[in-house]
């Protein structure tokens, strides 16, 4: 033992007379370590202004962050908007467990938990990803290492109490982060919206259904109604019959009043006076006028089949009075499809507009109390604290390497714990790249 300390003792000095520096005495209290380090002051000093620089060229290198927050209220939706919402947002996390939590929001008051899964959700990052090219930003090949990112870098706070959620993204850019913050309300606002399934909105959807398919029957009904008036030369039958019968009695009186006469002048002048074939003559013209708005009771043949019957159609002034009741009925049927179709038309347009109101009520719409603005001032790096925290980090690191090898040294040769950590070292040069070893040499 006596020669092993020996050997110790002449190995210490031999390493502190290669350095210029007395060695201290053999003790192994606070007092050693510290003329230790009192002998070394000239390398920590250097050390010291080296970790410095180091430190604030670091600190210097780091890019800027600003932070840009918003703070929404979430809207009241009905319940089955609520589950819709929940399952839409357990498929876009891979989460199943947000299926039971849309199941306790069912019912309840406030849905600010429902909504911070659905701002984390791809399908509201995925646009801001595309939009605002993250994976050209953030250096990243595939979609999901930005989405990654992005995650990292958004901050979403729910208040469990008020149920107020703040929203903060954390961007190189403020007007960059100010925009993200923005898309992101944009983005839940369009995603509620699509998934809204409230009773006035199916109400809506079905309603407008009908309109189209009743403004399609309008048309065809007032395409028929025209044809049928056009063929038959019938604008309002109930009119032109009334029209027609008044006439017929005016030629019926007038016919009457012309017999009387023909008979007084026959007695008068005879069948050979000029003025009796005068009044002949005009008996005969009120007869064939009055036979023409008698009419015959043979079916009317159509355009289609009597070219010349339009024609004709054209120089009569009055329905045929035979022709009334055959056309009565298809006219009264084509005038009662018009006017149920008029109004069935006219009733689920206001039905159209009154669920259109009410779907426009029903639908959330996300309530931003703070809306998200330009950041002033850097949020990181806090420059000063991190030159100051690298370069203590570094002093106290050399500080132990110095109090480590003084006591290293001091170790027998033969000790096992030298004898292990020089075995773990050689292990570890072994391991290293040959390029390592060549500098390790």
């Amino acid at each position: 033992m006596p020669v092993e300390a020996s050997a110790i003792a002449t190995d210490v000095e031999q390493d502190y007379s290669a350095q210029g520096v007395q060695p201290p005495a053999a003790t192994s209290n606070w007092l050693m370590n510290l003329y230790v380090l009192w002998n070394k002051r000239a390398l920590l000093m250097r050390f010291t202004v080296a970790s410095f620089s180091i430190s604030l060229l670091v600190a210097l290198l780091i890019p800027k962050m600003y932070v840009s927050q918003t703070r929404i209220m979430p809207p009241e939706i009905s319940d089955s908007n609520s589950a819709l919402l929940g399952m839409l947002a357990g498929r876009a996390l891979g989460n199943d467990s947000l299926g039971s939590l849309a199941t306790s929001l069912i019912g309840g008051h406030t849905n600010s938990a429902l909504f911070v899964d659905l701002l984390h959700s791809s399908s509201v990052t995925d646009p801001l990803i595309e939009k605002f090219e993250l994976q050209h930003v953030y250096f990243k090949r595939y979609r999901v290492d930005a989405a990654k990112v992005l995650a990292r870098r958004t901050t979403i706070v729910q208040d469990k109490r008020s149920g107020v959620i703040t929203l903060a993204v954390t961007d190189t850019d403020p007007r960059r982060a100010r925009d993200m913050a923005q898309a992101y309300l944009d983005q839940l606002n369009i995603l509620v919206n699509r998934t809204s399934t409230s009773p006035a909105h199916q109400e809506r959807l079905f309603i407008e259904r009908r309109v189209h398919e009743v403004k399609r029957d309008l048309e065809n009904a007032q395409e028929a109604m025209s044809e049928f008036s056009s063929t038959h030369a019938t604008i309002d039958l109930k009119e032109q019959t009334r029209a027609t019968v008044e006439s017929q009695a005016m030629l019926q009186g007038e016919l009457i009043a012309a017999e009387s006469e023909l008979q007084s002048l026959q007695q008068l002048y005879g069948d050979a006076n000029i003025r009796v074939r005068t009044a002949e003559a005009r008996i005969a013209s009120l007869k064939r006028e009055s036979s023409k708005l008698e009419g015959t009771s043979t079916p009317l043949s159509t355009p289609a089949e009597n070219p010349s019957s339009q024609s004709q159609g054209a120089e009569k002034s009055y329905l045929p009075l035979r022709q009334v009741p055959r056309l009565a009925i298809p006219y009264a049927n084509l005038y009662r499809e018009l006017h149920l179709q008029e109004t069935l038309y006219d009733l689920l347009i206001q039905q159209f507009e009154a669920a259109r109101i009410q779907e426009a009520k029903d639908i959330p719409a996300v309530n931003v109390i703070d809306p998200p603005g330009i950041p002033e001032k850097k949020s990181f790096p806090p420059r000063t604290l991190l030159t100051l925290a690298l370069t203590t980090t570094l002093f106290s690191a050399c500080l132990l390497y110095l109090i480590c090898r003084h006591h290293w040294l001091l170790i027998d040769p033969g000790d096992p714990r030298r004898t292990l950590g020089r075995e773990m070292f050689d292990v570890a040069v072994s391991t290293w790249p040959v390029r390592w070893k060549r500098n390790v040499r």
